[in-house]
């Protein structure tokens, strides 16, 4: 059994994530951009900081068996609210827990709704097809996702 613990970015080294973010396998899967360094961390956690702080928002590093494999978080995407799940592949085990962890912060949070988008490089999950009131692709950053409506 996986023991799942989540911490606020401000009480984490942002270096830690670094190797995290720059894995292959979750590059792969999330908009082009450059590689991490120790510059761009802390960049990129202070904008998550700033992410967390607003109104329905929640974003946290994950640590799996007390090693840091990733973050998930509520953020704010235009109008909407979107979950965010980014983990080590080693670690990809743990996602529908995280997911459901998510669910109950967003109700928590007051939210009626809540979006997952996936970039396309992604198959169609039959999970989160099941989970959703709808589902379609949306056009982002220049790229398709596919994009699951979740009621809370």
């Amino acid at each position: 059994m996986s023991s799942i613990k989540y911490v606020k970015f401000n009480d984490l080294n942002p270096d830690e994530l670094i190797p995290v973010l720059n894995e292959d396998n979750i590059r792969s899967h999330l908009i082009s951009h450059e590689l991490f360094n120790g510059e761009r961390i802390n960049e990129w956690v202070q904008d998550k900081l700033k992410c967390d702080a607003l109104r329905g928002c929640k974003i946290r590093a994950v640590y799996c068996n007390d090693n840091l494999v990733g973050w998930c978080g509520i953020q704010k995407e235009k109008e909407d609210y979107e979950l965010a799940i980014v983990i080590s592949k080693a670690s990809w085990g743990i996602g529908i827990s995280i997911f459901e962890e998510l669910i109950r912060w967003s109700k928590e949070l007051g939210h009626e709704e809540v979006l997952i988008h996936l970039l396309e490089t992604r198959p169609e999950y039959k999970f989160l097809k099941r989970k959703s009131i709808k589902n379609h692709t949306t056009k982002m950053y220049g790229r398709n996702f596919h994009t699951y409506h979740i009621a809370v």
